[in-house]
């Protein structure tokens, strides 16, 4: 097949070429001769889509026999090598890692935090992974030179050290990477004595890995062997190559790998061949590539070799620039492309390793039931089994929340065993029930309270109760237990109350699913104990690690790759999406143990090979015949940096002004420009005129009859809040994530002054601040669920409590409590109305006459604030001289005082001697006599503290469309 000779064989394709349709062309123009000829080829490629489209161009036809297809990770398969013991699985070694890192951390606490245990043993594991595949010894890491960084080196040593155990290959126990170079170790030893006489062709691989690069090597010096590199770029200068020496300065080219590979066999640049006689798509477009990728130090050949580059306008005719000015822009510009191409037929493909990117495509497609082929699927975590599972998974880690009980029962593989519309039905009651009761941690309890309110079936009550309730696991249990108790649980609470079997391990995602538990599961062994949060951590890790493919057809000719899936495919066009530094290329992962330096002493890769590796892929692909080059300039309110290589390319054409470069420039983004135009108009929506400020006016006998004393400010203040509450009789929703607030802690300050106050009528003596803080310490307990919240408002009440007492003492000198939450109530007459309140507490002095006391955890309203909007305490002390009190005759009002008990005690007293009772019940029945009158509207946000006081209704006033300088708007209803 091959002509004998001395210097290895390598052969190449130029960049922009389908690489597979290329490798099939020259394999079969080289074995035009008898029909055996071909099936006597041994062709190893690099990954296993390479194989699928290889195997797939042959079917093709013409008809004609296969050479032999195997993968360059197959080689261990063979017969002769099998005897090599088989690689551990990845799991085991990771929860092995686990454990010595837990034991190290407990040990040495001040090595890490707890919660960086999985991201350490990652971190390991892949630093394990790369020793074995390069081959380098922990001795070589070792005497690396620390002198500069000894205090970081020593930490960092303490976890490399566990590494040192994994890395010995000669025992029984290796990793796939160490298995994988004792594989070729032995494959080369072999082919050293007997070296095969058939063709023997490595193709697809750039040699990034150490042990691939060896294998590469030895095949090349074979009698009949040869490789053949993607991408190669046969436009670059002889002088441009030898400074690619220096791995420091050079990993991030995107030809350093075959630089170093030439290195290896001694070839010059010259001496690497075409594979086939096809020209790349566009040869001017990859010199123009060619001359913006150069290394950073040699960037000076702009000036040099930019003025001979020629046809600048074939170079850059089937490029399209745009730079759109948010992701949603860019997704909605690509997806318009993408619908083209499916109407027209042509092949295209969106090219990026930005997953968010891809999901916003995916989404502007739906519109147009498009649902494109994408390589990468979705991740498990966040396929529904994945997130079912996190879910069960956390129940063990705390007390059962109601957010966390109602998102699993609303989940869709809830209950789906049998009567899941009954299910649904409970589950909206249960909702609502608890958003309006509580409390916080549903129990069983409270539960079964529930289902007494709402005659629940007795069977679902059960079901959830021991199900959900007193799940937390607080105890450290083994890996097998925990893998345990998660599918039976899981289990239980898909298949449902009726005991039939779930769906929950059904269909592509759950069957994934099911076999990261089975996998887990069978590797527990090496897993150990571990806390709940730890087990959900490393459920969430592996689940995250895998992928599921959407099971609805896609179109056969809308593609969405990884920069990994795009090497081995052809598409008519292809885009180039978010090509913004951070995204594309992306940043480096930092290392925890070695920098850059210390990695390249001891012959370790450098963070930069991500970077060269995706450089080699935009090369690669933007050869291409037709491609877009895309980006968003601005993402999350912030600019974004275009990716180097893009940047490279627009400056380079700027300056080439002699052969047109800034036209083409200026021709390219004028092309992205008509798209994202186009996208614009798609949005475009027409316009509608913002609500007025609503002011309804409902007929008399709609309007409220009765009020209570504290919605008379809200009255003043807000009186479209009175209109929705009772004339609409709507209601806030209670928010289901109930927190301690400023109403649970105003209930809870309230109920322990009233317990206190009682208490000490009959003995003064219980007046002391041992009493009061015990007394709060055992409400705060039964009444408040949050430890945090307990402790700070007790702290709080600390702090007042001298004040507090010492302000009592001196009240009960002149008369005592006679009533606690006295309920108030008083008609307005003739005006149909009525006043209803409750006081909190009312004393009388020793004249008679009465005190009215209002606890206040808030600031207490001014005096100022209380003659004109807050006239709680006025209109109350007016109530019972009117004899409105519920079994007090009518009695003077002598003093009425807020009482205020937040970050300090604070008394207030109402202005009676300015605001008499009289006036302010004529004031009162004034107020309430206009809101009665058909023409008085109940206008939203009336006279409002601040501009920032939000109110329960102002989302259905549709405050935000209008402001408090906009004119109210009467509305009639009927």
């Amino acid at each position: 097949m091959f002509e004998s000779g001395t210097l290895p064989r390598v052969f190449a394709v130029p960049p922009g070429t389908d690489f597979p349709t290329a490798l099939v062309d020259g394999l079969r123009q080289r074995c035009s001769g008898p029909p055996e000829a071909l099936a006597r080829v041994e062709l190893i490629l690099n990954t296993r889509r390479m194989e699928r489209r290889v195997r797939d161009l042959f079917n093709q036809g013409p008809p004609c026999l296969l050479p032999r297809l195997s993968l360059v990770t197959d080689l261990g398969e063979r017969v002769d090598l099998a005897r090599i013991p088989p690689a551990i699985p990845p799991l085991r070694r990771r929860l092995e890692l686990t454990q010595l890192v837990s034991k190290l951390l407990e040990q040495q606490p001040d090595l890490a935090a707890r919660s960086s245990i999985f991201d350490l043993s990652d971190s390991l594991a892949a630093l394990i992974d790369e020793m074995q595949g390069e081959g380098v010894s922990p001795e070589a890491i070792r005497q690396l030179d620390v002198s500069d960084m000894s205090g970081h080196w020593s930490r960092a040593q303490a976890f490399i050290g566990i590494a040192d155990q994994f890395i010995d290959t000669g025992g029984q126990t290796m990793d796939a990477q160490a298995r994988q170079r004792r594989v070729v170790e032995n494959l080369i030893a072999r082919w050293q004595i007997a070296p095969p006489q058939h063709p023997v062709i490595l193709a697809g691989s750039t040699g990034s890995r150490g042990t691939t690069l060896m294998l590469m090597e030895a095949i090349a010096r074979l009698p009949q062997g040869a490789l053949v590199l993607p991408g190669f770029d046969f436009d670059q200068p002889d002088h441009v190559w030898q400074g690619l020496d220096d791995a420091l300065t050079s990993e991030d080219h995107p030809q350093y790998r075959f630089r170093k590979l030439m290195r290896a066999l001694e070839l010059a640049p010259g001496q690497i061949t075409p594979w086939t006689d096809l020209s790349a798509p566009s040869p001017s477009r990859n010199r123009l590539i060619s001359l913006a990728l150069r290394p950073a130090p040699v960037t000076d050949a702009w000036m040099t070799e930019g003025p001979r580059l020629s046809d600048i306008k074939g170079a850059t005719d089937g490029l399209t620039l745009v730079e759109a000015q948010s992701p949603r822009a860019e997704a909605l510009a690509i997806a318009l492309r993408l619908r083209q191409a499916a109407e027209t037929g042509q092949t295209a493909a969106l090219i990026t390793p930005d997953r968010m990117l891809t999901r916003q495509v995916s989404a502007a497609l739906d519109r147009w039931n498009i649902v494109p082929d994408d390589s990468a699927g979705l991740p498990l975590q966040l396929s529904p089994p994945g997130r079912f599972l996190r879910h069960v998974a956390n129940l063990f880690t705390r007390r059962l929340e109601g957010e966390a009980l109602l998102t699993l029962l609303k989940h869709p593989l809830c209950h789906d065993g049998g009567d899941r519309g009954i299910h649904l039905l409970h589950t909206r009651d249960l909702e609502l029930d608890l958003r309006r009761h509580g409390p916080p941690f549903p129990d069983s309890a409270s539960l079964a309270a529930f289902a007494v309110r709402k005659e629940a079936q007795e069977s679902w009550v059960k079901w959830v109760v021991q199900h959900f309730c007193d799940q937390q696991v607080t105890s450290e249990l083994h890996l097998a237990d925990w893998v345990e108790r998660l599918m039976k649980l899981a289990e239980a609470i898909s298949a449902g109350s009726t005991g039939e079997t779930g769906a929950l391990w059904d269909k592509n995602a759950g069957q994934k699913a099911l076999g990261v538990l089975n996998s887990l599961s069978a590797e527990a062994q090496h897993g150990g104990l571990m806390t709940a949060h730890d087990f959900a951590d490393l459920l969430g890790a592996l689940l995250a690690g895998e992928e599921v493919r959407d099971r609805d057809a896609p179109h056969p000719h809308i593609m969405i790759w990884g920069t990994l899936e795009a090497r081995v495919q052809g598409a008519d066009l292809l885009i180039l999406g978010g090509l913004n530094e951070g995204s594309w290329p992306e940043a480096p992962t930092p290392d925890p143990w070695l920098n850059r330096q210390m990695r390249d002493k001891a012959g370790l890769l450098l963070p930069e090979r991500r970077i060269g590796l995706s450089a080699h892929d935009f090369q690669q692909a933007i050869g291409a015949p037709e491609v877009w080059l895309t980006r968003a300039t601005r993402s999350d309110d912030a600019e974004t940096v275009p990716s180097r290589w893009l940047n490279r390319l627009t400056n380079l054409l700027q300056g080439l002004s002699g052969q047109g470069g800034p036209e083409a420039l200026t021709k390219m983004r004028a092309h992205g420009e008509k798209w994202l135009n186009w996208s614009e108009a798609l949005e475009d929506a027409p316009r509608i005129d913002p609500a007025p400020r609503p002011s309804p006016r409902p007929p008399a006998a709609a309007r409220p009859r009765r009020l209570s004393v504290t919605e008379i400010k809200r009255l003043i203040r807000d009186p479209y809040a009175i209109y929705a509450k009772h004339v609409l009789r709507l209601k806030p929703l209670d928010p289901l994530v109930q927190a301690p607030d400023a109403l649970l802690r105003g209930i809870v300050i309230h109920e322990i002054l009233e317990h206190f106050i009682k208490d000490s009528v009959l003995d003064s003596a219980l007046l002391a601040r041992g009493n009061f803080l015990k007394r709060a310490h055992a409400l705060l307990d039964q009444h408040v669920a949050w430890p945090t919240a307990r402790k700070l408002w007790l702290a709080r009440l600390e702090r007042i409590a001298d004040d507090f007492l010492g302000a009592e003492l001196a009240r009960r000198k002149d008369g005592g409590p006679v009533a606690f939450e006295a309920a108030m109530k008083l008609a307005l007459r003739p005006l149909d109305f009525t006043i209803v309140g409750r006081a909190d507490r009312i004393d009388c002095n020793s004249r008679g006459a009465l005190r009215i006391i209002d606890y206040k955890t808030g600031a207490p309203p001014t005096e100022s604030q209380q003659s004109k909007f807050d006239k709680q305490l006025l209109i109350e002390a007016a109530m019972a001289e009117q004899g409105g009190i519920e079994g007090l005759d009518p009695t003077s009002v002598a003093q009425a005082i807020f009482i205020g008990m937040g970050g300090s005690y604070k008394e207030v007293a109402a202005p009676l001697d300015k605001e008499p009772t009289d006036k302010v019940l004529a004031e009162l029945k004034e107020l309430i006599s206009a809101y009665l009158e058909p023409d008085q509207g109940f206008s939203s946000r009336r006279m409002l503290h601040k501009d920032t006081d939000m109110g329960d209704y102002d989302h259905l006033a549709r405050f935000g469309e209008w402001d408090r300088t906009a004119e109210t708007y009467p509305e009639d209803l009927t």
